[in-house]
């Protein structure tokens, strides 16, 4: 690709003739919808926006925007406009937004309605912002609404771009602390639709596709928005939360052809559906990211539906999936082989190459690997090596050539000398009938060694001492006798991110 994405993305199947075909489309009762030559004119009229309200090439525009009709609009006119979206995570606190608004320097903020309180008091107090845009009826002191913002802007011209000029950023979920801000650069999105878009994911233009996980996260900016306009095919957008009601709901009267979603619902949406059954609606395609899915789940998903899921790995820092299982060639338990385009190595804390049978950390090398972090050189310096990404996840390569996570690299503990992963523990207790999650962490013992500890939520209550002793001689069975947890702490849920990865940081915290 030489030129500004959105050439690739929406101009093209507008001057191919394809401009009526529906891009988006709202679900749970919205019914607006949108098709590419209509989102071509939006996003135009955004840009000319933008220059009208005197944001220069390379400001930053913060989007606190739900999964509706006018991110899309925003997110492409801002690149058109040579301007750089950054996509926030809809689910943060006040202090958090104030932080990545000071961060980032934002010169403009697009909020959705619904939002503006959580965020209004970080921008009132942001020395940066120039403009505020309100995505709803009735704009606060200080802000214009969207369609006025937008009012009266004929569409005007895409700013030439190269392939490595930055094109957007998106902020680290934050699973260790506080989210930091990724650069990617205009080819990283053509690069995702290459590889795993088009090699993996096999997408194709009369696929719908449904992404439980959200436009801002990158995962779900790929599912949702770039592996669908890639092929001109269309993406349905839902501005709730994803329960498992919520998704059954929509898979069932909206017909996803593709269902993209996280292990955290998917094993919550299993559960639902064992006791209720499945809707009568085909699946082609399921895919998971954003941590390891647990084999019991992908084994249920299938014999339900009847469709595998394909889980991979991938990570903000490479914008999307770089390790997975494939159609036709899914291990469950296992994070699959590298997608077509990445090369990746397993190393040990010394930097030498890990053989089949060891464990180390992953490294990766791929097109889409971001330009680096934001402000935080030291952080870039030890995440980007040359060519090379961490993941900061621990893997082990099997001689099949398949890569099974133990987990990440600060989650690993030595329990009698030897490496547990809490991955591994928390698969075990996962597969009980009784467990719906499961999360473990170390603690210290009396003598002050480390040794596993659980948190478990359950599908329902139960006599707590009698599970607690059940699922300790289950693990042993399962998993070996040292790797068992020591403790169990039943729990109401985990803490998460809002792309699902459990903050086991916050649990290791408590356990000590």
């Amino acid at each position: 690709m030489t030129g500004n994405a959105v050439d690739y993305f929406l101009d093209r199947h507008v001057a191919e003739g394809w401009g009526d075909r529906f891009a988006f489309r709202e679900a749970a009762g919205k019914k607006r919808r949108i098709t590419y030559a209509q989102l071509a004119d939006r996003s135009a009229c955004v840009a000319t926006a933008l220059r009208r309200g005197g944001i220069p090439r390379e400001a930053r525009a913060a989007m606190l925007v739900l999964d509706q009709i006018e991110f899309p609009e925003i997110f492409w006119g801002c690149i058109r406009a040579g301007v750089i979206p950054v996509p926030l995570n809809t689910l943060l606190a006040t202090s958090v937004y104030d932080v990545i608004l000071k961060d980032s320097r934002a010169a403009c903020l697009f909020v959705s309605e619904e939002l503006w309180p959580v965020v209004e008091e970080a921008a009132r107090n942001s020395e940066y912002l120039e403009q505020i845009v309100l995505i709803g009826s009735n704009a606060p002191e200080g802000a214009v609404t969207f369609d006025a913002f937008t009012e009266s802007c004929e569409p005007g011209e895409t700013v030439t771009a190269s392939d490595d000029d930055t094109a957007f950023w998106l902020y680290s979920s934050g699973s260790t602390g506080q989210p930091k801000g990724v650069r990617h650069v205009h080819a990283s999105l053509k690069a995702t639709s290459d590889t795993y878009g088009a090699q993996v994911l096999g997408i194709q233009p009369d696929d719908t596709v449904y992404s439980a996980a959200k436009l801002f996260f990158a995962y779900g900016l790929g599912n949702a928005m770039t592996f669908p306009m890639s092929v001109g095919a269309e993406s349905i957008l839902f501005n709730g939360r994803p329960t498992p009601d919520s998704t059954v709901e929509i898979i069932e009267a909206e017909k996803p052809s593709i269902f993209c979603g996280v292990p955290t619902l998917y094993a919550a949406t299993v559960a639902l559906l064992e006791r209720q059954g499945v809707p009568g609606v085909t699946l082609r395609r399921c895919i998971s990211a954003g941590e390891a899915l647990p084999e019991e789940i992908g084994k249920k998903w299938h014999d339900l539906w009847g469709v595998d899921i394909l889980d991979g790995v991938g990570s903000t820092e490479m914008l999307h999936i770089f390790l997975s299982n494939a159609p036709g060639d899914v291990v469950y338990g296992t994070s699959g082989k590298p997608v077509p385009g990445y090369e990746v190595r397993l190393v040990d804390e010394d930097g030498v190459d890990v053989g089949p049978g060891g464990l180390g950390e992953l490294l990766v090398r791929g097109a889409s690997a971001a330009d680096g972090y934001w402000n935080k050189r030291d952080k870039s310096r030890t995440t980007f090596e040359g060519e090379w990404t961490r993941t900061g996840d621990k893997y082990e390569l099997t001689e099949g050539g398949r890569f099974v996570y133990c987990g990440r690299t600060d989650d690993m503990f030595k329990v009698s000398g030897i490496w547990v992963s809490p991955f591994e523990v928390e698969q075990a207790l996962v597969s009980h009938p009784s467990v719906l999650e499961a999360a473990v962490v170390p603690a210290r013992d009396g003598e002050g060694l480390e040794k596993p500890k659980a948190y478990i939520v359950l599908k329902e209550a139960g006599d707590s001492d009698a599970l607690s002793a059940d699922l300790k001689d289950y693990v042993k069975d399962k998993v070996g006798k040292w790797k068992y947890p020591r403790w169990i702490e039943f729990v109401d849920d985990l803490p998460k991110t809002a792309t699902g990865k459990i903050q086991r940081f916050k649990l290791r915290e408590e356990a000590c």
